[in-house]
Protein backbone atom coordinates (compact mmCIF):
# COMPACT_ATOMS: atom_id res chain seq x y z
CA UNK A 1 0.00 0.00 0.00
CA UNK A 2 1.15 3.26 -1.06
CA UNK A 3 1.87 6.05 1.61
CA UNK A 4 -1.13 8.63 1.37
CA UNK A 5 -0.03 12.49 0.52
CA UNK A 6 -1.37 15.44 1.55
CA UNK A 7 -4.76 16.31 -1.00
CA UNK A 8 -5.09 12.55 -1.43
CA UNK A 9 -7.61 10.55 -1.02
CA UNK A 10 -7.99 6.67 -0.68
CA UNK A 11 -10.99 4.66 0.14
CA UNK A 12 -10.74 1.91 2.93
CA UNK A 13 -13.64 -0.54 2.44
CA UNK A 14 -12.66 -2.76 5.78
CA UNK A 15 -10.38 -2.52 8.62
CA UNK A 16 -6.92 -3.60 8.56
CA UNK A 17 -6.45 -7.50 8.82
CA UNK A 18 -4.00 -6.97 11.93
CA UNK A 19 -6.98 -4.85 13.71
CA UNK A 20 -9.01 -7.72 14.88
CA UNK A 21 -10.36 -5.95 18.04
CA UNK A 22 -11.50 -2.49 19.29
CA UNK A 23 -8.13 -2.28 21.32
CA UNK A 24 -5.97 -3.56 18.38
CA UNK A 25 -7.18 -1.18 16.51
CA UNK A 26 -7.42 1.62 19.28
CA UNK A 27 -3.24 1.12 19.59
CA UNK A 28 -2.78 1.39 15.83
CA UNK A 29 -5.09 4.39 15.34
CA UNK A 30 -2.86 5.93 18.69
CA UNK A 31 0.74 5.14 17.18
CA UNK A 32 -0.63 6.56 14.14
CA UNK A 33 -2.22 9.67 14.98
CA UNK A 34 0.44 12.07 15.46
CA UNK A 35 1.63 11.02 12.36
CA UNK A 36 -1.68 11.45 9.95
CA UNK A 37 -2.50 14.67 11.94
CA UNK A 38 0.80 16.14 11.40
CA UNK A 39 0.46 15.10 7.42
CA UNK A 40 -3.27 16.08 7.57
CA UNK A 41 -5.09 12.99 6.78
CA UNK A 42 -8.41 13.10 7.70
CA UNK A 43 -11.39 10.24 7.38
CA UNK A 44 -14.12 11.34 5.30
CA UNK A 45 -17.26 9.10 5.27
CA UNK A 46 -20.41 10.54 4.14
CA UNK A 47 -19.22 14.30 3.07
CA UNK A 48 -18.43 14.28 6.99
CA UNK A 49 -14.74 15.04 7.84
CA UNK A 50 -13.16 12.99 10.98
CA UNK A 51 -9.82 13.66 12.32
CA UNK A 52 -8.15 11.38 14.39
CA UNK A 53 -6.48 13.95 16.55
CA UNK A 54 -9.78 15.59 18.03
CA UNK A 55 -12.54 13.72 20.35
CA UNK A 56 -15.38 13.08 17.98
CA UNK A 57 -13.00 11.60 15.41
CA UNK A 58 -11.35 9.26 18.02
CA UNK A 59 -15.20 8.49 19.27
CA UNK A 60 -15.97 7.27 15.75
CA UNK A 61 -12.69 5.55 15.49
CA UNK A 62 -13.90 3.58 18.17
CA UNK A 63 -17.53 2.68 16.81
CA UNK A 64 -15.95 1.37 13.73
CA UNK A 65 -13.54 -0.65 15.48
CA UNK A 66 -16.40 -2.04 17.88
CA UNK A 67 -18.67 -3.27 14.45
CA UNK A 68 -15.43 -4.40 13.38
CA UNK A 69 -14.94 -6.91 15.89
CA UNK A 70 -18.74 -7.50 16.19
CA UNK A 71 -18.00 -9.18 12.42
CA UNK A 72 -15.25 -11.33 13.70
CA UNK A 73 -17.01 -12.30 16.87
CA UNK A 74 -20.31 -13.29 14.63
CA UNK A 75 -18.20 -14.98 11.63
CA UNK A 76 -16.08 -17.09 14.77
CA UNK A 77 -19.68 -18.06 15.78
CA UNK A 78 -21.30 -18.83 12.63
CA UNK A 79 -18.49 -21.22 11.47
CA UNK A 80 -18.53 -22.84 14.66
CA UNK A 81 -21.92 -23.66 14.12
CA UNK A 82 -21.58 -24.68 10.87
CA UNK A 83 -18.93 -27.06 11.58
CA UNK A 84 -20.90 -29.06 14.44
CA UNK A 85 -23.77 -29.31 12.42
CA UNK A 86 -21.76 -30.77 9.79
CA UNK A 87 -20.00 -32.45 12.41
CA UNK A 88 -23.37 -34.29 13.61
CA UNK A 89 -24.35 -34.84 9.89
CA UNK A 90 -21.09 -36.97 9.44
CA UNK A 91 -20.22 -34.50 7.14
CA UNK A 92 -16.69 -33.27 8.90
CA UNK A 93 -14.39 -35.96 8.65
CA UNK A 94 -11.19 -34.29 8.01
CA UNK A 95 -8.92 -35.30 5.89
CA UNK A 96 -8.80 -38.77 3.79
CA UNK A 97 -6.52 -41.28 3.83
CA UNK A 98 -3.77 -41.67 1.00
CA UNK A 99 -4.45 -45.22 0.46
CA UNK A 100 -8.16 -47.01 -0.25
CA UNK A 101 -9.19 -49.34 2.41
CA UNK A 102 -8.40 -52.60 -0.30
CA UNK A 103 -4.77 -50.72 -0.69
CA UNK A 104 -4.66 -50.69 2.66
CA UNK A 105 -4.99 -54.35 3.19
CA UNK A 106 -2.97 -55.68 0.72
CA UNK A 107 -0.12 -53.00 2.18
CA UNK A 108 -1.00 -55.25 5.70
CA UNK A 109 -0.55 -58.12 4.10
CA UNK A 110 2.37 -57.45 2.37
CA UNK A 111 4.58 -56.57 5.56
CA UNK A 112 3.26 -59.30 7.56
CA UNK A 113 4.91 -61.45 4.94
CA UNK A 114 8.05 -60.13 5.99
CA UNK A 115 9.71 -60.20 2.25
CA UNK A 116 9.20 -56.12 2.03
CA UNK A 117 11.06 -53.36 3.75
CA UNK A 118 9.10 -50.32 4.56
CA UNK A 119 11.00 -48.13 2.08
CA UNK A 120 10.27 -51.24 -0.73
CA UNK A 121 6.20 -50.62 0.49
CA UNK A 122 6.75 -46.90 0.41
CA UNK A 123 8.02 -46.72 -3.43
CA UNK A 124 5.44 -49.72 -4.18
CA UNK A 125 2.67 -47.88 -3.37
CA UNK A 126 4.17 -44.34 -4.21
CA UNK A 127 3.44 -42.82 -0.23
CA UNK A 128 6.36 -41.56 2.52
CA UNK A 129 7.19 -44.35 4.73
CA UNK A 130 5.52 -42.07 7.46
CA UNK A 131 2.23 -43.27 5.75
CA UNK A 132 2.92 -46.75 5.40
CA UNK A 133 4.07 -46.50 9.09
CA UNK A 134 0.86 -44.82 9.75
CA UNK A 135 -1.53 -47.80 7.71
CA UNK A 136 0.42 -50.52 9.82
CA UNK A 137 -0.71 -49.10 12.85
CA UNK A 138 -4.39 -48.45 12.13
CA UNK A 139 -4.59 -52.03 10.29
CA UNK A 140 -5.61 -54.62 12.91
CA UNK A 141 -3.89 -57.86 10.76
CA UNK A 142 -0.65 -55.93 10.30
CA UNK A 143 -0.40 -55.30 14.07
CA UNK A 144 -0.93 -59.15 15.22
CA UNK A 145 1.50 -60.35 12.11
CA UNK A 146 4.42 -58.14 13.55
Amino acid sequence: MEPIRRRRSRKVTTTPGSTRNSRQLNTRVHQETPDLAGRGIKLSLGGQVYDPADPMGKMFFNILATFAESEVDLLRMRTREGMAIARAKGKLRGKQPKLAARQQRELARMAATGEYTIADLAELFTVSRATVYRTLQRTPAAGAAR
